[in-house]
């Protein structure tokens, strides 16, 4: 038994290129799609859960004192609702 020629193969068969299923390529592209939507969800929800916090302190009159600070911690940190 040649036991170099058989550790070889294993180490070339280690380093060959594999070929991808069409699944894993498949899993890859559909991640690659979705990813920009992801970021943009999490990215506009951190921005949107900080300002109407910023107005929901400026309510409470925790940040900045009076009543013009308070009016607009009101129109920084109203809830918009469509209205059927």
């Amino acid at each position: 038994m040649n036991t170099d020629k058989t550790y070889a193969e294993a180490l070339a068969s280690e380093y060959a290129p594999k070929d991808a299923s069409k699944v894993v390529t498949l899993k890859k592209l559909d991640r690659k799609a979705k990813m920009p939507a992801a970021v943009f969800t999490y990215t506009f929800g951190i921005c949107a859960a900080l300002f109407m916090g910023l107005g929901m302190c400026l309510c409470m009159q925790v940040v900045g004192s009076g009543t013009p600070m308070m009016v607009l911690g009101v129109v920084l940190g109203e809830n918009r609702r469509s209205r059927t």
